[in-house]
């Protein structure tokens, strides 16, 4: 199919000394851009937010009477006075 000069001169070029240091190059250009991602992805950790405790707020407790009003109607309901 292909003629045996053609085999000849893609075997040249892929041995010559231009496409080994291209292809070094890139090989090590690489290495270094994911060893620098890979580095500056484990020192960017997420700190935990430290919780603040919640004041304490004091409880009134109320002693005995409860307000209790003779009848209903939809104005108790919605909070309002009768005048």
């Amino acid at each position: 199919m292909f003629s045996s000069e053609f085999f000849e001169l893609l075997k040249q070029i892929l041995v010559s000394w231009q496409v080994i240091v291209v292809t070094v190059g890139l090989v090590i250009y690489i290495y270094i851009v994911n060893y620098v991602s890979r580095s500056y992805r484990r020192t960017r950790v997420k700190k935990e937010k430290v919780k603040k405790p919640k004041k304490a707020e004091p409880v009134i407790e109320q002693e005995g009477v409860e307000e209790v009003e003779s009848g209903s109607s939809s104005n108790d309901e919605l909070g309002l006075e009768e005048s």
